[in-house]
């Protein structure tokens, strides 16, 4: 999950215990003042206009609030009206590792209509990410990359295997080798939590709106149980269950984060509806349609047992099996087309993801070019965008399996799933001999806010199937509300919905819950011209 969930998949093939933790030691400290001001021109807020950014201070450890202090990044969206101001809607854009900064300015239009009229949008760099004191493993991104290599993409084969589990102890250990603020220990969900009250109150608001995807619906579990008084209203949309991150309550043997939630079955699924779902529309709707569902997996089968050959040569970059199968799994996030008109962000939608995949079909015999020897990275400094971040947060938080146990797990998953399931499962192994554990996460219970939350899912979700969103509300254990979108795609937000949207809006300006058991319809459905399927 840390690199399948980061950022809500924006990919679409690139190069195609039961109680809380340590209770504060000393009263917290007082809330900051926030001034807001001009947001740089680099980043999202200043790229997307209408902005303001601003910084604000925290404790490194909430346990001793008096001692150092990082900063929290913060970006701003005042309320346009018409109608009176409700207050702050917090939105967090999931991950672990998301870039709040970087990212809601990016996708302010997929808002529902009339929330940025009555709330100011804010939202933030969660600790150790982006703008708000990243861990930093090498000196830029170049020799990060280097030094992961192959390693980038899940392993094939009992050698690959081997090398991958090296790597990423290896990558982890130079993480604490270089961790001289001891950050790692402090960047769990429940310090985010603490954060994110600490946030709340500096800009005046007495409770807690709040919009959290992906595993932002974890943090939003996690605020409402640590806080439970200071909640008014919390969307969760494409959820990760509390017991999925925890593992508590949740016997029986899988690989960890990704294997609890579901991700990589799910992924599997909602790949085989894509081939299924191209195969019944045209060369228009899906380049890689051959004319029927069962030619169009066998096509992709046959560009499968080509790439096991090995690498294709796409623009003159080699695309390998692991490399495919990577980028397609994220590429199912986000179904239709989607460019931010402020900020210029963009997703190709399922479509894209078809063209791509024609691509390398009519590409298939090109040779590969010989490999070059790459220049050395440039000196320098971060901070850089590297998986420091999402891997510190979930491996310091969530359990996983063994190291010795991932051999097997990925051979049940291949044969259970196909080989896009192993994407999910070798990301949770990256955790299994990550070296630094959260200090003080929180464990539970999550059932101890008395206000209803308003729970959001698709019916086919690659990344959190909605078994998740029915645990979530079980979980939660206080009348909060479950509505689901008939369709595909990570989180409601990312793939919209007319009729959700406006139940987000009554729910978050006037605190009404849709109707038990309320289901609603995507506004369009993959390839345009193919209906969802009941």
């Amino acid at each position: 999950m840390a690199r399948r969930l980061v950022a809500v998949g924006a990919a679409a093939l690139a190069a195609l215990g039961l109680v809380a933790g340590p209770a504060e030691a000393s009263p917290r400290p007082p809330a900051p003042t926030v001034t807001w001001g001009v947001c740089d021109p680099d980043s999202g807020g200043g790229q997307a206009g209408g902005f303001q950014c601003a910084t604000v201070p925290v404790p490194l450890d909430w346990a001793r609030p008096q001692g150092p202090s990082i900063t929290l990044s913060l970006v701003r969206r005042p309320a346009t009206g018409p109608g009176p101001r409700i207050g702050s809607l917090f939105l967090n854009p999931g991950g672990p590792g998301g870039s709040g900064t970087g990212q809601i300015p990016g996708w302010i239009s997929l808002l529902p209509k009339g929330l940025n009229e009555r709330f100011d949008i804010v939202s933030w760099d969660p600790r150790g990410v982006a703008e708000s004191n990243p861990p930093q493993c090498f000196d830029n991104l170049a020799q990060e990359l280097a030094f992961l290599g192959d390693a980038q993409y899940f392993p094939v084969g009992a050698a690959a295997q081997r090398a991958y589990i090296a790597t990423y102890r290896e990558f982890g250990q130079r993480c604490a080798r270089r961790d001289t603020q001891h950050l790692l220990a402090h960047v769990s969900t429940a310090d985010t939590a603490r954060d994110l009250d600490h946030l709340r109150q500096a800009v005046g608001d007495a409770k807690l709106s709040y919009l959290g995807l992906s595993y932002g619906t974890f943090l939003g579990a996690t605020y409402a149980a640590m806080f439970p008084d200071k909640v008014r209203a919390l969307v969760l949309d494409g959820n990760v269950a509390p017991s999925s991150w925890t593992g508590i309550g949740r016997p029986g043997s899988t690989s960890g984060t990704g294997g609890r939630i579901g991700s990589g079955p799910a992924a599997a699924q909602v790949f085989d509806d894509l081939l299924t779902l191209c195969g019944r529309t045209d060369t228009v709707h899906c380049p890689f349609s051959a004319g029927s569902p069962a030619t169009t997996h066998a096509k992709f089968a046959t560009l499968l047992d080509r790439l096991r050959r090995g690498p294709i040569s796409f623009g003159g970059v080699p695309i390998t099996y692991e490399q495919l199968l990577s980028q397609a799994s994220d590429g199912l996030d986000i179904v239709q087309p989607f460019t931010s008109p402020v900020a210029g962000n963009s997703a190709s939608g399922w479509s894209g993801l078809g063209t791509a995949l024609e691509k390398l079909w009519r590409l298939r015999d090109t040779p590969v070019p010989p490999p070059v020897t790459p220049e050395p990275p440039p000196a320098g400094v971060g901070p850089y965008p590297g998986a420091e971040s999402s891997t510190a947060i979930q491996c310091g938080d969530s359990p996983v399996a063994p190291t010795a146990h991932f051999p097997a797990l990925a051979a049940q998953a291949e044969r259970r799933d196909g080989p896009i399931a192993l994407d999910a499962l070798w990301t949770d192994e990256i955790c299994s001999t990550w070296p630094v554990k959260a200090a003080a996460p929180f464990r539970g219970p999550f059932d101890r806010s008395r206000t209803p939350l308003l729970v959001l899912n698709t019916t086919s979700d690659p990344a959190t199937p909605i078994s998740n969103a029915t645990r979530m509300v079980d979980e939660l254990d206080n009348g909060s509300r479950l509505l689901t979108v008939r369709g595909y795609g990570h989180t409601v937000f990312l793939n919209p919905s007319a009729c959700a949207a406006r139940a987000e809006v009554a729910y978050l300006t006037g605190l009404t819950l849709p109707r038990p058991g309320t289901v609603c319809a995507q506004d369009a459905a993959p390839f345009a011209t193919v209906a969802v399927p009941a």
